[in-house]
């Protein structure tokens, strides 16, 4: 069976360093910090005060009162960054098959905070349950891509990936393997997720996962650094439209890449922590480029999980090494987590959306916030540190990870006919 070849065609981000795909890339470029002192809730008594919150956003300035009302953050964050995409694809949906049209949105934890608002209403109370008829509705994690795809009337397959960090890269994963063997022409693919609340900041401080440099937050988050204590968690979403290659050349879309390869594996290891010499990442990325055809040698950057917690960092670029032996040295490898945080289910995507904006522009974005190397990680890897990198980018990797042992490695190539 021959696959059919999957492109780029749009892009939407709402992020903590931008509330657009242009706002997004000029912050991550720029090496702007997304993280501040929490706004959401009082975080005075919690050991992480702060993260990286999504900023400037209005939802009224995109929805009804009772849109608002029906509709998580999660949810919220989804809609806005699938609509970007959709009309930055330039896609005009009186003209599609819209049976052909599908949405696969993943999230890792769905609507946290509806869930946890509901339930500390209910135990300050007198016991009797005035729980919203929406709470199930607004908080099961599949309803952001039923609500994209009641928008559109995207008629195609709609369902929701939940592989913890690794969520939204399954999501596009799927799209990109749907479209391949021909169960649709477009898919509408990414994550979101909004879990700045008490029972998120309070649960990951307790795994000890999420760091508490609560007296210089922009500096925090400090992938691959001696000095790293954990991840700052961050909210947001970000949408891609993967369509079928000449589906998109038909109606003279934009491309921005094509989607080259994907692997998956399984750390089968531990809990929470990766494996130490980083066997479940390698595999995810070898396998990615064995799906692709591509040699080591045709990879030119690596978009890392990178969250800056003290043992994944140094099993990636164990997991990298191990891999690419002496080529490590000259691929690009960097974590916009130092910027925008971890997005948690989001991260996928919203990395994805870098890596491609990478291979598009032959502009690799930054890991800000190093200050001190790490000997326990090998400084002969190419880490672009501190400052954005211009230079030509034919493919890219983007590797994202999550607890439980899920890894996922998509590869972008630049598009050519």
């Amino acid at each position: 069976m021959k696959l059919r070849r999957v492109v780029v065609t749009g892009l939407g981000a709402l992020t903590p360093v931008g509330n657009t795909i242009p706002e997004y890339w000029n912050g991550l470029l720029t090496g702007v910090s997304g993280a501040g002192p929490i706004t959401r809730f009082d975080a005075s008594k919690f050991k992480s005060q702060f993260a990286c919150e999504v900023k400037n956003f209005d939802p009224m300035n995109f929805f009804d009162r009772k849109e608002v009302r029906k509709y998580d953050p999660f949810t919220l964050f989804g809609l806005v960054a699938a609509d970007e995409a959709v009309i930055s694809s330039g896609m005009e949906i009186d003209k599609l098959d819209l049976d052909r049209v599908g949405v696969i949105w993943a999230s890792g934890i769905g609507g946290m905070s509806s869930f946890y608002e509901e339930v500390a209403s209910f135990v300050t109370g007198d016991g009797t349950p005035r729980f919203t008829p929406f709470l199930i509705p607004k908080m099961i994690a599949d309803i952001a891509a039923g609500h994209i795809s009641i928008k559109y009337g995207f008629r195609g397959p709609n369902f929701a990936t939940i592989s913890a960090c690794a969520s939204s890269a399954n999501a596009l994963i799927d799209a990109y393997t749907y479209i391949r063997l021909g169960k649709a022409n477009i898919f509408v693919t990414g994550g979101s997720e909004a879990t700045i609340n008490p029972a998120g900041i309070g649960g990951f401080n307790s795994l000890h996962a999420i760091s508490t440099r609560n007296d210089d937050p922009s500096t925090a988050s400090r992938p691959f650094d001696k000095d790293r204590d954990g991840f700052v968690m961050g909210e947001g979403g970000a949408a891609l439209v993967f369509e079928e290659m000449e589906h998109a050349l038909a109606r003279g879309a934009k491309i921005y890449c094509e989607v080259a390869g994907a692997g998956m594996s399984a750390d089968a290891h531990h809990m929470t922590a990766p494996h130490p010499e980083g066997i479940g990442a390698k595999n995810a990325m070898r396998f990615a480029l064995e799906d692709a055809g591509m040699n080591l040698e045709d990879i030119d950057h690596i978009n890392t999980h990178g969250t800056s917690t003290p043992l994944g960092d140094i099993a990636e670029i164990k997991a990298i090494v191990g891999l690419f032996g002496e080529h490590a040295k000259k691929i690009a490898v960097n974590s916009t987590k130092s910027m925008t945080g971890h997005l948690l289910g989001a991260a996928g995507a919203a990395e994805a959306v870098a890596s491609i904006l990478a291979v598009y522009n032959d502009i690799i974005p930054p890991t800000i916030n190093h200050f001190t190397d790490d000997e326990e990680i090998d400084q002969n890897v190419d880490f672009v540190f501190n400052k954005a990198s211009k230079r030509t980018v034919n493919a890219a990797l983007s590797n994202t990870f999550g607890f439980g042992g899920h890894n996922a490695s998509l590869i972008f190539k630049k598009f050519e006919q």
